[in-house]
Order: C-alpha cells, then sequence, then structure tokens
C-alpha cells in the first residue's frame, strides 16, 4: 500500500512559514515591476508593456501554484 506520507505540525509549519517568504518576494517584485513599468511607459517608452505584463502573469502563476500546493498540504 503506498500511502503518501503526512507532515508533522512542524515541518508543515516550516513549509508554510518559507511559502510565505517567497510569496512576499513575488509581490515585492510584482510591486517594482509595475512602478518601472509605469514610469518608463510614462517616459514615452511602450516596449516594455508586453514583456511586463507577460512576467507580471509568471508571477501570479508561481503564487497560484503555491497556494495549490499549500491545499495539497493538508
Amino acid at each position: 500500500m503506498s500511502r503518501r506520507a503526512r507532515f508533522v505540525r512542524a515541518q508543515r509549519m516550516t513549509i508554510v512559514n518559507g511559502m510565505l517568504a517567497l510569496v512576499a518576494l513575488v509581490v515585492i517584485l510584482q510591486l517594482w515591476l509595475l512602478t518601472a513599468t509605469v514610469n518608463a511607459y510614462l517616459g514615452g517608452d511602450t516596449s516594455l508593456v508586453i514583456p511586463a505584463a507577460v512576467t507580471s502573469l509568471v508571477c501570479l502563476a508561481l503564487n497560484a501554484g503555491l497556494l495549490w500546493y499549500l491545499h495539497g498540504l493538508d
């Protein structure tokens, strides 16, 4: 019988704390990306809008994947 190993409470809290730190880092990255993109756009450089939007979507996918993993942790 192959059962999925359950994490003890301390292990789950370590995983959750690590995920929280990663999410905070990604959110700070997205805020910086938004600020830099708006600054460049207002300065007349429209070539950065699409790459910044794609990068922001990748950050969203990363955070959604972490949330999906978190729900599977229980």
